[in-house]
């Protein structure tokens, strides 16, 4: 019989993240639902429990190294590995974001959450994810974190945003370097881009549901043994980084 495949999706209490733990369970998985807000991450567990996912709650903030220290250690002890990581937290950061008149810390508080929680939390997770036979690491970016279509004339790339859309870049390049870093291991990680969604991040301006986000990521967390890794992918394909 074969062993039930465990996840970890990080700001998975709502929205886009919420989504993907509910597809993730859908499928059969051990779902641990991560967010740093006790309320809403033990009211999301419920609502999946009550809908026949197999999901656990576990409190993570990945700003703070003791938070996704104990974090990895909650996993361990439920399950002594784990299967798949969905990097999804992430924020905006305050308005207005204009290159010429930011505040410097709104810039510092992107990248705190949106690229340098990403590896804090892959980092503690990694040695869970090297006992599965099949790990697979998926970080949520967005298209608007590629150069390629930030500098193509016409291309439509929403507001200018330096704290934003450059986290997201450098995001992509994390994810780039863990690949060329785990090449000759078993461990597949890519980026994704769920699209515009309507979540609380954009003020639910997107016009995509958050159902609709969390396709791409539940395709590459259940890539076969073969697949791609160090790519940036949206539902219509590769996107260019």
């Amino acid at each position: 019989m074969n062993e039930q495949t465990i996840a970890l999706v990080t700001g998975a209490n709502k929205g886009i993240g919420y989504e993907i733990a509910a597809g993730l369970g859908a499928l059969g998985w051990s779902v641990g639902v991560g967010a740093r807000d006790e309320e809403r991450r033990e009211a999301a567990v419920a609502k999946l429990l009550a809908a026949g996912v197999d999901a656990f709650g576990v409190p993570l903030d990945v700003t703070d190294d003791a938070s996704v220290t104990a974090a990895a250690g909650l996993v361990q002890d439920r399950a002594g590995r784990l299967d798949v990581l969905v990097n999804n937290a992430g924020i905006t950061g305050s308005a207005p974001q204009l290159p010429t008149t930011v505040d410097p810390s709104t810039v510092w508080a992107a990248v705190q959450t949106n690229v340098i929680g990403v590896i804090r939390v892959t980092n503690a997770m990694l040695p869970l994810l090297r006992r599965s036979t099949s790990p697979r690491i998926v970080n949520m970016s967005s298209s608007v974190g590629s150069l390629t279509r930030q500098t193509t004339p016409g291309a439509e790339t929403g507001p200018i945003a330096v704290a934003y859309a450059p986290s997201k870049t450098f995001l992509n390049a994390v994810t780039v370097q863990y690949a060329k870093e785990l090449h000759d291991t078993n461990i597949l990680i890519n980026a994704a881009c769920p699209g515009f969604c309507a979540t609380d991040l954009n003020g639910f301006r997107g016009v995509r549901t958050p159902e609709q986000g969390a396709a791409v990521a539940l395709r590459l967390a259940a890539l076969p043994d073969d697949g791609p890794t160090g790519r940036f992918f949206d539902d219509a394909g590769e996107v260019p980084w």
